[in-house]
């Protein structure tokens, strides 16, 4: 019997959402091991060395016959990640919503970035293509996997519980990667001990998130439901007319556009300092691994408290005004960190600490609004819009990154070249008017937005 005909009784049915919702959660829990362990922490680093390994006299490599400067090179494949997620996320969106059967989308998404995570054991010596090959297909297939992911929200949540359950799930990952990092730190400090090197520590910690990411998947994707399309989106177009018809029906909704104009800009300058934090404090400020990966622990385990906390005061202040809130936190600690003395750990400590405690709440917090501004039976289309804006529009953050540092040969300067993502984000969103862009969707105004 199809699930989706039956009616519960009112108990039974919050009991089957919250039931949903913990098997919801457990993606964040398998999925951002990921993003704290490989992207943030170790393949940066890793992958640059391996590439300055590779490299010629004057420190350039090579792929395709381009000259690339081996410690642009990772930002650059980051870059080229999103654009190829760009290409795809809004085909499988549109999928998605024509089907109903986003969970079998969802596996073959978060099964093929777990199986090239786990192929990354294998980069060493001077692979630094290889690196950049399964990087390219791991951050593509979590960008899908997300967008799907993501797209469940206001399936699984009514409008009132939007904030906390988002905040619970950005809440779960960053226990999760704080968790993980701790088991990485144990091995990496002590690889003598365990009678492994240096390098072979890095390659198992790169190599067990992908393992950790498919294991735990398992769990969402017995949990959360199919829904049953309704009859216009099951009688629309494929392939690339269906996302030209997608195009088109998000035109009809501009101050959801520029919602995501907004979180376009400002997202794209915290994912780059995700993604190129761990690169500045290795090669600018002269940090160990085991100091670095000190640091993101302390982000994970304060973006827990944060992502909580900036949940609770939207339900006082209302999501768009703490979102605004953050990005001004985000502006002054990404200026500090331009002067940042080199080889002093503990101001580091500080500056990850203040990302900390803004960095869940501000995606958490976005994610939600957004879920707002969704029409119904769109969900997944408009989260593919969304999930461009969230990674896979974030390629020019990267690419500004990547291209100060080789114009200038400073990480001082490609840091701080971020600045204007925040500021310019905030001025965007301030001119948003969320209340009237929920009502112009066909969704009920929350009382606190």
């Amino acid at each position: 019997m199809d699930t989706d005909t039956v009616r519960s009784p009112a108990g039974d049915e919050a009991a089957d959402r919250r039931r949903e919702q913990r098997g919801w959660y457990v993606y964040d829990w398998a999925c951002s091991v990921y993003s704290t362990s490989v992207l943030t922490v170790f393949l940066g680093p890793y992958l640059t060395s391996v590439a300055e390994a590779a490299a010629d006299a004057e420190g350039f490599v090579h792929p395709l016959g381009v000259p690339v400067r081996a410690g642009s090179f990772f930002a650059y494949a980051v870059s080229l990640s999103v654009i190829l997620a760009v290409l795809v996320m809004p085909l499988v969106g549109a999928a998605a919503d024509r089907t109903g059967r986003k969970k079998p989308l969802l596996a073959a998404a978060a099964y093929t970035g777990a199986a090239a995570t786990a192929g990354m054991f294998f980069l060493d010596g001077e692979r630094y293509l290889l690196g950049g090959v399964l990087l390219v297909v791991a951050n593509a297939a979590q960008s899908v996997a997300m967008m799907l992911y993501n797209s469940y929200l206001p399936q699984i949540a009514r409008p009132e519980e939007r904030d906390a359950v988002s905040s619970r799930g950005w809440a779960f990952g960053y226990a999760a990667g704080a968790l993980v990092l701790v088991l990485n730190l144990v091995l990496y400090s002590g690889h003598d001990g365990f009678g492994v090197s240096e390098s072979m520590a890095v390659r198992i910690c790169l190599a067990s998130a992908g393992l950790w990411w498919g294991a735990f998947a398992l769990v969402p994707l017995r949990r959360l439901r199919d829904r049953r399309a309704p009859a216009r989106e099951a009688a629309a177009l494929p392939g690339f007319r269906q996302l030209a018809a997608t195009v088109r029906d998000m035109r009809r909704h501009p101050l959801t556009l520029a919602f995501l104009l907004a979180y376009l800009v400002y997202n794209d300058g915290i994912q780059t300092v995700i993604s190129q934090a761990s690169v500045y404090g290795s090669k600018e400020l002269g940090l160990g691994q085991s100091t670095l990966i000190v640091a993101v622990l302390l982000v994970q385990v304060l973006a827990v408290a944060g992502a909580l906390a900036l949940g609770r005061t939207a339900r006082r202040y209302g999501a768009k005004r703490t979102i605004l809130g953050s990005l001004v936190a985000w502006t002054v600690t990404l200026a500090a960190g331009y002067f940042l003395p080199a080889g002093a750990p503990a101001w580091f400590f500080v500056l990850a600490a203040g990302i900390g405690l803004v960095l869940g709440g501000s995606q958490a917090l976005s994610r939600s609004l957004f879920s707002h501004l969704v029409p119904p039976g769109k969900e997944a289309e408009y989260f593919s819009a969304y999930e461009l804006s969230d990674r896979g529009m974030s390629w020019l953050g990267p690419l500004l990154f990547g291209l100060t540092y080789q114009l200038t040969g400073s990480y001082r300067d490609a840091i701080i070249s971020l600045v204007g993502f925040f500021v310019l984000g905030f001025v965007l969103l301030a001119r948003v008017p969320v209340r009237r862009a929920i009502g112009d969707a066909g969704n009920p105004v929350p009382e606190r937005i």
